[in-house]
């Protein structure tokens, strides 16, 4: 899980607060049952010490915020008078929570966020297609593609001699279309740095598209028959078949680096508790933390204002590397902002999944003397 998305939090210090809030709309009251929620964690944060400006910006966020029927929810994140980021949760948080914190909570958001795998969508038809890409940290581009052939498109029933002929030329316009659509598909895929490809819609454009891809895009390409290009189409069934081709990936990713980690523990140089996990982000050497998601951990640990590599166990440690003001904070959101910080990823296990002193490891970029 790449956390580059964070670092306008992590880079920011100063009086987080952190909001969870259950959004759904289900029943009659719905509006009223999330007003009430809001209060109660409203209420947390202003007993928390968060200042008037921020509880008035996240006022107007929730507030403001378009509603939609079902079941869903919203983290915040705010400080000094302004939202630095809303981000809507596709289901209902297990628990409303409010935070006050020198770091953002962040760590409920990643737990239901996951892994995001860079991909790009095609709805495809003869015409066309729309495509949909998200890069690493998130951020959708979305093209739509008029193919250069606009005649003959369709397969008509001419009879005599020009049946063959019309046959032909619609065959030749689909072609070509699917080659315009597969050129825009490979270039967006290159600029977002896809890992999949899903294409549907029309069954016969879908065919001729990952055709006319570039080879070494087909191989990570998954067709479907479910979606429509069509005013008012339901494309649910495409956005599962993209669901879940993205979380194929993600956990062969996540399998991967399970593997490292195991392969490194063998020779010594995996990191494993808090202890060396931290050291390790301290010298930058930390490719991936693998992390378990304890709600229940009460551990602390301690981190400059500034430079993400600032974190230690203890007080004295930043003190030696001439940090003035060290702050104490909750360990997930102390290594979090190290990972942020540092162009490493994360991988959240579940208990007992992996051989983790205290529910934290780490794959290394490299290891030297200092490593063991």
């Amino acid at each position: 899980m790449n956390l580059r998305f964070l670092r306008p939090l992590f880079n920011r210090p100063g009086s987080w607060a952190s909001v969870y809030l259950d959004t759904s709309r289900v029943g009659a009251n719905a509006d009223h049952e999330v007003e009430l929620r809001w209060r109660a964690l409203r209420a947390t944060l202003a007993g928390q010490g968060a200042d008037a400006a921020t509880l008035a910006a996240l006022d107007e966020a929730v507030r403001n915020r378009p509603t939609e029927p079902g079941r869903h929810g919203l983290a915040l994140f705010a400080r000094a008078g302004e939202v630095a980021l809303v981000e809507p949760l596709p289901a209902p948080p297990p628990t409303d929570e409010a935070h006050v914190g020198a770091l953002p909570h962040a760590m409920p958001l990643l737990a239901q966020r996951g892994g995001e795998v860079p991909h790009v969508r095609v709805l495809a038809d003869r015409t066309g297609a729309d495509l949909t890409g998200l890069t690493v940290d998130g951020t959708p581009r979305q093209r739509t593609v008029h193919g250069g052939e606009s005649f003959p498109l369709t397969k008509v029933q001419a009879g005599g001699w020009s049946h063959r002929r019309y046959q032909q030329a619609a065959e030749v316009s689909w072609e070509r279309n699917a080659g315009d659509v597969a050129a825009a598909a490979a270039d967006l895929a290159e600029s977002v740095g896809a890992e999949v490809i899903v294409v549907g819609g029309d069954v016969r454009a879908a065919q001729l598209f990952r055709e006319r891809l570039p080879v070494r895009w087909r191989d990570r390409t998954v067709r479907t028959d479910a979606g429509s290009r069509h005013a008012g189409a339901d494309n649910t069934a495409l956005d599962d078949v993209t669901v879940q081709a993205i979380a194929e990936v993600a956990d062969r990713h996540d399998r991967e680096v399970v593997d490292r980690f195991r392969a490194q523990a063998v020779d010594g140089t995996a990191p494993t508790g808090l202890a060396e996990v931290v050291a390790g982000l301290q010298r930058g050497q930390v490719d991936t933390v693998l992390l378990v998601n304890d709600t229940s951990s009460t551990d602390t640990l301690w981190i400059g204002p500034d430079n993400p590599t600032h974190v230690a166990a203890d007080e004295q440690t930043l003190r030696a590397l001439g940090v003035h003001d060290p702050q104490r904070v909750r360990a997930d959101a102390a290594l979090l902002r190290a990972i942020a910080g540092t162009d490493a990823e994360l991988v959240l296990v579940g208990p007992g999944e992996v051989p983790l002193a205290h529910g934290v490891g780490a794959v290394l970029r490299y290891a030297d003397a200092s490593t063991a």
